[in-house]
């Protein structure tokens, strides 16, 4: 029997009526929604976020997004708070509790003892009509919209507006905070992310016994020797404090060759080196690095301090090597 159902149209179907949850949602974006950002801003804890069900899994996402950008925070299950692993939270946390129905009688078996601790709560739910709401420093609600699916049972876009709160609460703090791409790299050590906002010119450029330098009367025979030892495919030429007078390549070498055929060896670098050689700064980000490499056409960098002295070479076998991209 063939399939007559239109996905598509459901699809398209089920989009729209949740862009009508988010539509209902910015309407419900009021002053409360400023003192909770506030209440979040002065806290000396955590922001610790529970949820039952799908409510949790918002939960649970909401407080990674938090703890990634300035506000340390934690998801603490409902269900397991009633059996002890409600001592996760202490007195100067917040607590973000989310119930649609503002009714999640796993989170009003805990409203004792979060009273007790006098910790801040802020509730988030359909309306303020249920307890939670009711029980609250500040109620934030999403409004009443139908859920997509067609039974009107599983949550859809009322999870949906619950995770677009939770980002917007999140931003809102990150701006308040003053929150940096720096800041944003130290929470995001690992994986691609990692590299491109944390590995700088400085932690992957050759130093020291690596690094090829010569004075600008070195004999060509000995600079090839440099050359050739450091495995960089150039040379750096400085003076007598380290200042970069130039640099001479590998590729130098080749056209040397071609335009000469053959050259005396004794002949000091100076006649032959590249003056103005490409820079770059050892606080650049590597991901900038391998971007100014690519526009210049260009394979290495020689990295200079402020004073133009030589502290180290960088290539672009290096970054692709480290993974920058």
């Amino acid at each position: 029997m063939p399939n007559t159902i239109d996905f598509k149209k459901i699809a398209l179907e089920t989009i729209a009526i949740e862009q009508h949850a988010l539509d209902v949602l910015a309407n419900q974006i009021d002053d409360n929604f400023n003192q909770a950002c506030e209440i979040i801003l002065q806290c000396q804890g955590r922001v610790v976020v529970t949820g039952m069900g799908k409510s949790g899994h918002i939960g649970r996402k909401m407080a990674a997004t938090f703890a990634s950008t300035g506000t340390p925070s934690f998801f603490m299950h409902p269900g397991e708070a009633g059996h002890g692993d409600l001592g996760m939270l202490v007195r100067g946390d917040v607590l973000i509790a989310i119930s649609n129905s503002g009714k999640s009688d796993e989170i009003m078996m805990l409203m004792p003892l979060i009273k007790h601790l006098e910790v801040p709560l802020i509730t988030i739910s359909r309306d303020a009509t249920g307890p939670m709401p009711k029980n609250a420093d500040v109620a934030l609600t999403l409004g009443e919209s139908n859920e997509a699916c067609p039974l009107g049972l599983a949550p859809t876009s009322s999870t949906t507006a619950t995770l677009v709160l939770g980002d917007a609460l999140a931003v809102a703090l990150l701006e308040a905070r003053g929150f940096t791409a720096d800041d944003f790299a130290r929470s995001h050590p690992a994986g691609a992310l990692g590299k491109r906002l944390l590995l700088h010119v400085k932690h992957l450029m050759h130093t020291a016994e690596e690094l090829p330098k010569v004075s600008p009367d070195t004999p060509m025979n000995q600079v090839l020797y440099e050359i050739s030892n450091k495995r960089l495919g150039l040379t750096t030429i400085v003076d007598e404090q380290d200042h970069l007078l130039g640099i001479f390549t590998d590729g130098d070498l080749r056209r040397l060759i071609d335009k000469q055929q053959g050259f005396d060896v004794k002949l000091p670098v100076s006649e032959v080196m590249i003056q103005h050689p490409a820079t770059i700064s050892q606080e650049v980000r590597a991901v900038e690095a391998l971007k100014q490499l690519n526009a210049k056409k260009i394979s290495q960098f020689v990295v200079v301090d402020d004073e133009n002295k030589v502290i180290g070479v960088i290539s672009m076998h290096d970054l692709i090597q480290a993974g920058v991209n």
